[in-house]
């Protein structure tokens, strides 16, 4: 992937995440809900035509987001919103330690083509992130539960996205480690 579709691929995951923390400021959680639902589609409309495809993770966040966005509309309830990052961590959490116990490494297929790694470096990333992604889970229960919807919505911009990328960065030691050259 080149630097330029690096970028747009971020800016097609962020967006929608950053709308969505206005919209919520300004106008309340159900309004920003709707606009979140409404971002999603353009990202993966955005996604399909600069990118020809569309990622399976973002795939499978954007089918959650209009089904708990689309509960939480119709029935101006916040709650499905707020469940569906944990339903989001969860899912990838079971893939991709079913993904283990199947002997098909999940994390391997997906990053194969920008990481090159021995099996043993590939099972101890996918170990780490199933971990983490079940912590997030565990994370967002917290928040949402014992916070108002003001803090919930900027903990996942400022909370959830800087965890990943700090968490993301620790791993490079292991991928050093067992980098295929």
């Amino acid at each position: 992937m080149n630097e330029k579709n690096s970028i747009i691929k971020s800016l097609i995951e962020i967006v929608p995440l950053i709308l969505f923390f206005i919209a919520n400021a300004k106008y309340g959680i159900i309004f920003a809900t709707k606009i979140f639902v409404l971002t999603t589609l353009v990202s993966l409309v955005v996604s399909y035509f600069y990118l020809k495809k569309i990622s399976t993770p973002l795939l499978i966040t954007s089918f959650l987001v209009l089904i708990f966005g689309g509960l939480t509309i119709f029935l101006k309830d916040p709650v499905f919103i707020k469940l569906k990052p944990t339903i989001v961590y969860l899912l990838f959490s079971i893939l991709l330690f079913l993904g283990l116990v199947l002997k098909k490494n999940i994390l391997k297929i997906y990053l194969s083509t920008l990481i090159k790694l021995n099996d043993t470096g590939w099972n101890i990333l996918t170990r780490r992130w199933g971990i983490f992604f079940i912590l997030m889970a565990i994370l967002n229960e917290v928040i949402w539960r014992n916070f108002s919807t003001d803090f919930w919505v900027s903990f996942k911009l400022f909370g959830f996205l800087p965890i990943t990328i700090i968490f993301t960065l620790l791993q490079q030691n292991i991928i050093k480690k067992y980098s295929i050259k």
